[in-house]
């Protein structure tokens, strides 16, 4: 394939430094894009907000993007309302939550191995007699947010009322922990190994260890984009899923991570960006690296399939924590952003084996295990939850009920009325 009927051969493309852009780079720089036809330019933003705002205002074609932003940006939650989809997942887990380590000391007896929450409640209620302990993620309507705030609550700490919360953009996140404006914060590779290599902060516990296998990034694009260049996104879902499936390769992670590290990308040590690239992991600087091989997922356990159980997922936390203030059919709004059908129609054209069905339960395996497709098994991951908790697509407003901690504005029974 050559880019026949392309509508658009030339693309923009924006992505925040991070470990997980790599998708994008990859096509870049070992020319899947080009083997699909596609001229594409890669532009590197500061900011989630950058990206939000120049997909929305058609200055770029599509970017990596958090996969809240596009449920969040489809529903208007964060000042600008434009309809976009995300056909296509780009990655699983990747990120860690990140303590100053001159004000939350880890405990002597750690190890190299996540800690829960609960060990921390002594200290933030010591701290609060100076305030509220501010901790920080990189967009409202993020993974980032989200899993920082399971994590707490799993411990019995309220988001809302024992902590306060800003948003930094990941690249800035380690100053702003050096400099006392944050304890803490939640963000993606490389910027919780940096913080550990310059020993001014310690890795509690990673985004794996809060839900094993959570989704992470999707490549998001305007609905209309979508519509009027149906070709040229198939040839860019093509060359993606091409480079995922390198990417995850154990025997290329060494050349993606020196990729990844050059000043055009990520732009920091190619030791730093190694670190979890190549399934190990530093909590802290006095600690030695351990085995975390999930770390960043790119291809394996279906990670690129957009699965609307999981827009759902982030959907019952907008409510949860006051994001969404009026009753909605949460599943229709999966089903408009997410779109499993031109990812099924990119994959079968690569021979690449997808699920049949476009949701499943979550926090019911502990352990790898298969899911039958009609090419053949897929080999899944866990999802086990912190807590224990389990999520059924199919009870979102049941799954909501269950939590003791949270900041609804809209009532369980005017939200299931709207789901039944």
């Amino acid at each position: 394939m050559a880019g026949e009927n392309l509508e658009k051969r030339r693309l923009h493309l924006g992505f925040i430094p991070l470990t997980d852009c790599a998708p994008l780079v990859i096509a870049h720089e070992k020319g899947y894009f080009r083997k699909y036809g596609l001229e594409v330019a890669l532009s590197r933003e500061s900011s989630w907000a950058n990206i939000r705002d120049k997909v929305a205002a058609g200055v770029f074609d599509g970017a990596h993007m958090l996969a809240p932003l596009a449920i969040a940006t489809t529903l208007g939650l964060e000042g600008i309302k434009k309809a976009t989809i995300a056909p296509l997942a780009l990655d699983l887990n990747g990120n860690a939550v990140t303590l100053s380590t001159e004000l939350y000391p880890p405990p002597t007896k750690a190890t190299g191995k996540s800690l829960s929450a609960t060990g921390l409640r002594h200290l933030i209620g010591r701290g609060k007699r100076r305030g509220l302990p501010r901790f920080a993620s990189v967009y409202p309507c993020s993974s980032h947010t989200y899993l920082l705030r399971y994590w707490f609550a799993a411990a019995g700490i309220d988001p809302g009322s024992d902590l306060d919360f800003s948003v930094i953009p990941p690249p800035q996140m380690a100053a702003c922990l050096e400099s006392g404006e944050v304890a803490g914060y939640c963000v993606g590779e490389p910027w919780n190994e940096y913080a550990v290599a310059r020993g001014i902060g310690h890795v509690w516990t990673t985004s794996y260890e809060v839900w094993n296998n959570h989704p992470e990034k999707v490549l998001g694009v305007n609905q209309d984009w979508a519509e009027a260049h149906p070709n040229t996104l198939q040839a860019l879902l093509m060359a993606l899923l091409e480079a995922a499936r390198w990417i995850d390769r154990p025997e290329n992670r060494i050349e993606v991570a020196t990729i990844l590290s050059a000043p055009p990308y990520v732009d920091v040590p190619v030791d730093v960006v190694k670190m979890s690239m190549i399934g190990t992991f530093r909590y802290a600087a006095c600690q030695p690296p351990v085995s975390l091989p999930d770390f960043n997922v790119f291809y394996r356990y279906a990670a690129t399939f957009p699965w609307r159980s999981h827009a759902l997922w982030f959907l019952t936390q907008m409510v949860r924590w006051g994001q969404i203030v009026e009753p909605i059919n949460l599943r229709r709004i999966a089903e408009t952003v997410y779109r499993p059908d031109l990812y099924r129609q990119a994959a079968s054209a690569l021979g690449i084996p997808v699920p049949e069905g476009d949701l499943k339960p979550e926090g019911i395996h502990a352990e790898t295990w298969t899911l039958e497709t009609p090419a053949g098994p897929l080999s899944m991951g866990p999802d086990w939850f912190c807590d224990d908790k389990s999520f059924h697509p199919d009870d979102p407003v049941g799954y909501l009920a269950d939590f003791a901690i949270h900041r609804r504005k809209v009532g369980l029974k005017d939200l299931a009325a709207c789901n039944p």
